[in-house]
C-alpha cells in the first residue's frame, strides 16, 4: 500500500555502508550525548516538539494568529533551532500536514488489513476508523480541514496530494471487493468519483467540526454531536454513493 503522498514516503532504504579500515572510517558526526541523545537524536527531538507546538497552536487559534515565535515558547526551543528545522512557518505547517496524513494513512492501511470479509461491515469499519483517526484528538481535524484554504500555493498541494492518497485508497477497497466490477464503473471515471466521494466526506467534517464549535461557544451541556454523529453522516453519504456504484457496475 503506498504511503500518502509522496511528500511524505519514508520508502527509501539507506544502502548499507561500505566496510572499510579503521583509518578509512569517517569521525563521528553526531556529537557527544546529553541526557542519553546524541547530536542527532536531539534535532529530531527539537523538530517533533516544534511540530507538537505547531499542531497545539494553530489548532487553537488558527494559522494566521500563529507566530513563530509563538510556536518555539511553546515547544521550549530556540528560534535559533527553528531555523535548523524549517525555513519560516509554512514549511513547519507543511511538515505538520504530512505527518498528520502519515498517521492517518498507517491507521487506515492497518484498519483495511484487518476489515472483515463483507464488504458492508468493511466499509463501516473503515470509516469508524477514518472518524476516530481524526477526531479522538480534535486538533488533528481542526488543523487539517479547519485550516489550510488560501495560505499558499504550497499548502494547496499538500492538501491535494493527501486527498488523492484518500481516493487512491478508496478505489483500492472497492477493487477489493469487487464494488467497481463491471462496464459501468471503470478507470478514470471510478477515480474521479472517488476524488469527490473525499471530497464530500472532508466537508461532513469540516461541518461536524463547525457544530461542534458552535455548540461549545454556547456552552450548552450535552449539545455538542459526538463522534458517532459524525460516523453515521459519513456511512449515509458513502453507503449511498456506493449504492450507487455497484448499481452502474451491476
Amino acid at each position: 500500500m503506498a504511503k500518502a503522498g509522496e511528500t511524505i514516503s519514508n520508502d527509501a532504504v539507506t544502502p548499507a555502508p561500505t566496510p572499510s579500515t579503521p583509518s578509512s572510517t569517517p569521525p563521528s558526526t553526531t556529537g557527544r550525548r546529553i541526557r542519553g541523545l546524541d547530536a542527532d537524536e536531539r534535532r529530531a527531538q527539537r523538530r517533533q516538539a516544534l511540530l507538537d507546538a505547531a499542531l497545539d497552536l494553530i489548532a487553537t487559534r488558527g494559522y494566521a494568529s500563529t507566530s513563530i515565535e509563538q510556536i518555539c515558547q511553546t515547544a521550549y526551543v530556540a528560534t535559533r533551532s527553528f531555523y535548523e528545522q524549517f525555513d519560516g512557518k509554512e514549511a513547519c505547517y507543511l511538515a505538520l500536514l504530512q505527518q498528520m496524513a502519515q498517521d492517518i494513512a498507517d491507521r487506515m492501511v492497518a484498519a483495511l488489513d484487518d476489515a472483515p470479509d463483507d464488504e458492508r461491515a468493511a466499509g463501516r469499519a473503515l470509516l469508524r476508523a477514518f472518524a476516530h483517526a481524526l477526531v479522538d484528538d480534535p486538533r488533528i481535524a481542526r488543523a487539517s480541514f479547519g485550516e489550510g484554504a488560501g495560505i499558499s500555493t504550497a499548502v494547496e498541494h499538500q492538501r491535494r496530494v493527501n486527498r488523492r492518497w484518500a481516493a487512491g485508497f478508496l478505489v483500492d477497497v472497492w477493487q477489493r471487493y469487487d464494488v467497481t466490477s463491471g462496464r459501468g464503473a471503470k478507470g478514470a471515471s471510478v477515480r474521479r468519483v472517488a476524488v469527490g466521494v473525499i471530497g464530500g466526506m472532508f466537508d461532513l467534517v469540516v461541518d461536524w467540526l463547525h457544530d461542534t464549535e458552535v455548540a461549545a461557544a454556547g456552552s450548552v451541556a450535552g449539545s455538542a454531536p459526538d463522534v458517532d454523529v459524525l460516523i453515521r453522516d459519513l456511512t449515509d453519504f458513502y453507503e449511498l454513493v456506493r449504492d450507487g456504484m455497484a448499481s452502474r457496475s451491476a
